[in-house]
């Protein structure tokens, strides 16, 4: 067999084996995608659900790029059962690739279980930071244009919840901004937690699929 050959057939498994990891841990996140749930002192149409843990494994063991990808094939998925015209998706593509593309770019780099644990504090704090003016430059006005939801409907409805939230700024700050600090912490927690069992699965799939 010639080298090119052979050159071609590792490559052909390389493909299958992203492939394949890429449609499990897919589907892994489109389930817990659908177990969502309401937090304390969080407006109800903000949900929590666990589906950022499968991508962001997935990103730490095929790299950033493969995480997007299942951040996006998992939104599109749960598209059809979308209850906010597709604008809860792309608020949760846009965050959710900012998280793990950010933990999986720097874990990329530093693959051991302290650059993990700086990797999801770095995707965190990514995560806290843009959502912020995204939700109030786009998310929201989205919502009224889009929804017919008015800001102060919107406002109101936050603020029996938690009387702090009074305006679109208190909203931002009082909402939004906690809800994705909780999100990012909590899902670095548990994935800090599972990362010593599926260490040893995560570089396996990165040395196989980042072979030269």
């Amino acid at each position: 067999m010639s080298e090119l050959t052979k050159d071609s057939v590792k490559s052909k498994r390389v493909s299958a084996v992203k492939i394949a990891t890429t449609a499990i841990f897919t589907a892994m996140a489109v389930v817990l995608m659908n177990l969502e749930t309401a937090l304390p002192l969080m407006p109800p149409f903000l949900k929590f659900d666990f589906s950022e843990i499968p991508v962001l494994i997935g990103s730490f063991a095929l790299g950033p790029v493969y995480g997007i990808i299942i951040e996006l094939l998992k939104n599109l998925i749960h598209l059809p059962w979308s209850m906010t015209s597709g604008i809860g998706e792309l608020s949760n593509f846009i965050t959710g690739s900012l998280f793990v593309g950010t933990a999986g770019a720097f874990y990329s780099t530093h693959r051991t279980r302290k650059g993990a644990v700086i990797s999801m504090i770095w995707g965190t704090l990514a995560l806290a930071a843009i959502a912020c003016p995204f939700n109030y430059y786009i998310t929201l006005p989205l919502y009224g244009t889009v929804l017919g939801f008015k800001l102060e409907d919107i406002i109101a409805m936050s603020s029996a919840v938690n009387p702090l939230i009074n305006t679109k700024l208190d909203l931002i700050l009082y909402a939004f901004l906690p809800f994705n600090l909780f999100k990012g912490t909590l899902v670095s927690f548990i994935t800090f937690w599972v990362y010593k069992p599926v260490s040893r699965l995560i570089n396996r799939t990165y040395e196989k699929t980042h072979a030269e």
